[in-house]
């Protein structure tokens, strides 16, 4: 029998209110004999909540009932709005803990039971992780089409037509023993279709990784030789002490990280060391950790002091930023900032705003997941080999090409065996959603 879960909905921590949600098959029994009667479906009513075990009030707060299978789990749900402090909460998640058929739920469990019982796909799920974990607004817009089903309606297209070639090229096997059957027109068809279902998962793939980048971060690493002002422009950015300041050579030894929201795009700063030939062992380390940070950088900013030089970066996508404009020394031409004065700053923050929405876009990427694309570049994969003819003769071959075709795009949203990728998705998720 499916075990009845229970946990918070709402954060941790003192609140005005606590949301308390029970999903499963003993949710209505387990609301009754905390604060029965049972209120009106999907109406929040006022009762009294009382431990089952002794009849304690334990508080008056608003509750609901939610039949399934029309709910978000898909199963019969229940919820409590309770007053907020810790201790109503612990009380109450205490009696809940001795219910009979209950259980405390782990992370994700409620949105793995609306996955399981149908009520979105595996492409949804990750939608709504991704809104939880949303923190710019960029951010917040893309998970909501995700959410909605923009890509998983995409696929589900995509695989219809997969399934349907599949049907022709099983049929054309069913019938090759027919003398009056023209396999070279089946061939034919069966390859322009499939060209143009290619070319069009070809074209959702070549996107730059915008859907990616938005979702974890613009990663920019501030590169240039020692005191060339990477901390000090980094804090700048920031607008707090997040690096130590020196006029000590070398004083940065490994990578600081910064988030930032620039105008609802995640722009993520890093900080690297100096760059410069050392025998000093750890400064070492560190300069190799920069050059690491620099190859995987969706930008970097090569900082040039006066008199300095620009940094060799190795073809990484560059933006050059004259530091220390403020100084009487300093002549640069193009970019040129002072992290003292402020002068460059906003030209500076508008080119990284630029960058940044060129490589994110605004939310309105199909692909947001490496999962995502992985699956789809197989697919690709197995219609390329059909496209190139590996059927040509031998229409089993490409049937199979079009069975595991239709296998990854099913796997995009869980329509296959995917109990690993679940654990791996759902583990991720907060407790209570």
């Amino acid at each position: 029998m499916t075990e009845t879960l229970f946990a918070p909905a709402s954060g941790f921590g003192r609140a005005a209110v606590a949301v308390l949600r029970i999903s499963g098959p003993e949710a209505g029994s387990t609301l009754d004999a905390l604060c029965g009667p049972r209120p009106a479906p999907r109406r929040l009513s006022l009762r009294t909540v009382r431990d089952p075990a002794d009849g304690a009030v334990l508080d008056r707060a608003l509750v609901a009932f939610f039949p399934g299978p029309e709910t978000y789990s898909g199963e019969d749900m229940a919820e409590l709005h309770l007053h907020g402090g810790l201790a109503v909460r612990a009380r109450v998640l205490a009696a809940l803990s001795h219910a009979p058929g209950c259980r405390a739920a782990g992370p994700g469990e409620f949105t793995r039971r609306a996955v399981l019982n149908g009520r979105m796909d595996l492409a949804e799920a990750e939608g709504v992780a991704d809104l939880i974990d949303a923190e710019t607004e960029g951010q917040r817009r893309q998970a909501l089409r995700q959410l909605d089903g923009a890509l998983s309606r995409q696929v589900a297209a995509w695989r219809d037509e997969a399934i349907d070639l599949l049907a022709g090229a099983e049929a054309a096997l069913d019938f090759s023993d027919e003398g009056d059957v023209d396999e070279a027109g089946l061939d034919a068809a069966l390859i322009g279709r499939g060209m143009a279902l290619r070319d069009a998962i070809a074209a959702a793939l070549a996107d730059g990784r915008r859907g990616e980048r938005l979702r974890d971060g613009f990663w920019v690493v501030l590169a240039g030789e020692p005191n060339a002002g990477k901390s000090t422009l980094l804090n700048a950015l920031a607008r707090r002490d997040a690096a130590i300041v020196s006029e000590v050579p070398g004083t940065t030894r490994d990578a600081i990280e910064v988030r930032l929201d620039l105008d609802g795009l995640p722009v993520v700063l890093v900080d690297t060391a100096g760059l410069r030939e050392t025998d000093e062992v750890v400064e070492a380390e560190g300069i190799r950790r920069s050059r690491a940070r620099i190859a995987q950088a969706d930008l970097v900013l090569a900082l040039v002091p006066p008199g300095g030089i620009v940094p060799d970066l190795g073809g990484a996508p560059a933006l050059t930023v004259h530091t220390k404009a403020d100084l009487p020394e300093a002549k640069p031409a193009g970019l040129a900032v002072s992290a003292r004065t402020g002068e460059g700053m906003p030209t500076l923050l508008d080119a990284l705003r630029e960058r940044a929405e060129a490589g994110m876009g605004e939310g309105d990427a199909l692909i947001t997941r490496a999962r995502h694309r992985e699956a789809l570049e197989r697919c690709l994969g197995h219609l390329d080999r059909l496209c190139a003819g590996s059927g040509s003769g031998l229409p089993e071959l490409a049937a199979e090409d079009l069975r595991l075709a239709v296998r990854a795009l099913g796997e995009v949203g869980g329509h296959v065996g995917v109990e690993d990728v679940l654990d791996r998705l759902f583990a991720g998720f907060c407790i209570g959603k």
